[in-house]
């Protein structure tokens, strides 16, 4: 049997079932998505900032062999160790950072987070219980995450980019019991088969949540059960008794009045629509219309002045600008072409297209009202201008989050991916980019990292986002009424 890394030990609390697609089918296991692989990236690159912190510190080789071979000789030079290895009853862990206090050692977990989380003391806990178990004498455990309110200012002092929290006490909680879970896991790992009582159909950690639909643990049909709005333990009750599909939950389950649309909808075939809900939403609307979509990319560490850690940076935008009801919209676009902070370029050129009257259309609107005033912020000469533009922000999620419409094929999401080809019979499939994530990353390749030009595929994905916004509005009236001119 293989040994039990903590990151795995982890996979195993979160869901054993996982853990045995890990251990005997690995050839299941999705793909990391650019986004996921590009955040792995910047959590290497906040653990390279963090080892500033220990001048002292000795690099051990990745190789497994070899760092558990340099690992035990390193002790001996009592100076802070990067990466040591130790194995211990079939299960390897690596400290980010080991750090001698006498003839003691202080565990050092670095994360680039912004706060200490459950899954962070569990994941110490693992790594205590193999230190210990080769004979050394751990005194505390830290944290070193990423400070939130950090703001760069000339320059990023890593004194300052990092918080040292103590979570000793935490982690003796954690660890009480842990002998009987790694051989639980391994009992589970060791199946032919994983059962049922393996899925992680609720938080097992507070803060993280593994998604076995979407990860391919189980196979389910579309519209299941977990695609109930808001369905929660409910969801999960109704699959422990086996009720897999939403039209099959039994009349005697009591829903609220979300739920019922979607089984109602799932048991006669047909799509809900409530023309008062739309008609009430389209008044809002008023002449001009402003269609309106961001694109932002983020990192751990900030990269310009005024930036916080994971601060979304604003670098492109589209805009779909109807004039009058029942005029073809005209497309304007902004995407940044440079190496340097986008943000004041972004805001100018949105100022030339943006009226002062007229509603502006988004979909999901605390995205692009948060930019907005982080904007503000940024460059207060602006405020007034953004100020009024925040005043005049109509939200297109309305509809779908209070169920004014509802089409079975939305499977239980009112995301505009989800909407636009259900009400609309268009998609962002056989997009080069075809998701906000993949072009966060493409897009700071292209202008930080000097990778492939993508102008043209980030162009064409931003432009649906505001064109889908055009077209939904146009569907809303058709079936439901018309706003304001």
């Amino acid at each position: 049997m293989r040994a039990l890394t903590k990151s795995n030990y982890l996979v195993g609390l979160e869901c054993p079932r996982y853990l045995w697609i890990v251990f005997n089918q690995p050839e299941k296991i999705r793909k990391a998505t650019l986004a996921e692989e590009f955040k792995f990236k910047e959590g290497d690159k906040v653990g390279q900032m963090a080892k500033m912190l220990f001048r002292e510190g000795i690099d051990l080789p990745t190789d497994y062999k070899e760092n558990i071979k340099e690992s035990k000789e390193a002790l001996r030079k009592k100076k802070p160790l990067f990466e040591a290895g130790f194995e211990f009853n079939n299960c390897f862990s690596r400290a980010d950072i080991l750090v001698p206090v006498g003839d003691k050692w202080d565990i050092i977990e670095i994360k680039s987070g912004t706060k200490v989380k459950d899954i962070n003391v569990h994941d110490v806990s693992f790594q205590k219980y193999v230190y210990e178990g080769n004979g050394l004498k751990i005194r505390k455990c830290f944290l070193l995450h990423i400070n939130k309110d950090f703001v760069r200012n000339g320059g990023v002092d890593v004194n300052k980019l990092f918080e040292k929290e103590e979570i000793t006490d935490d982690v003796e909680k954690a660890i009480k019991g842990i002998e009987n879970r790694i051989k639980e896991l391994f009992d589970f790992v060791s199946l032919k088969a994983p059962p049922k009582a393996g899925l992680s159909l609720v938080k097992i950690f507070k803060d993280g949540f593994h998604d076995c639909f979407a990860e391919g643990c189980v196979d389910l049909p579309e519209n299941h059960v977990f695609c109930l709005y808001r369905g929660g333990k409910l969801s999960c009750k109704l699959f422990e008794n086996g009720v897999e599909k939403i039209k099959d939950i039994p009349e005697d389950i009591k829903l609220n009045g979300k739920q019922k649309i979607q089984r109602d909808c799932e048991t006669n075939g047909k799509i809900y629509v409530d023309k008062k809900g739309i008609k009430d939403f389209m008044k809002k609307l008023q002449y001009p219309l402003y269609y309106l979509d961001f694109e932002t990319f983020s990192t751990a560490c900030p990269m310009f002045d005024g930036l916080k850690p994971y601060s979304q940076v604003c670098f492109q935008f589209s805009l779909h600008v109807v004039e009058k009801e029942g005029e073809k919209p005209k497309h304007y676009e902004f995407l940044y072409n440079g190496n340097k902070d986008p943000r004041e370029e972004f805001i100018l050129a949105l100022k030339k297209v943006i009226g002062d009257k007229g509603s502006v259309v988004v979909y999901n609107q605390s995205f692009e009202i948060g930019r907005l005033k982080e904007l503000a912020e940024a460059f207060p000469e602006h405020k007034k201008w953004i100020e009024n533009v925040l005043k005049r922000i109509i939200d297109l999620l309305i509809p779908f989050r209070e169920f004014s419409y509802y089409n079975p094929k939305q499977q239980g999401s009112a995301s505009i991916k989800k909407v636009l080809p259900a009400l609309c019979g268009e998609s962002y499939e056989n997009l080069e980019i075809g998701d906000g994530g993949t072009a966060s990353v493409e897009f700071y390749n292209m202008a930080y990292n000097n990778e492939k030009d993508v102008r043209k595929a980030l162009l064409k994905y931003c432009e649906l986002d505001t064109l889908a916004e055009v077209l939904i509005v146009n569907e809303l009236e058709r079936i439901g009424g018309k706003g304001k001119s």
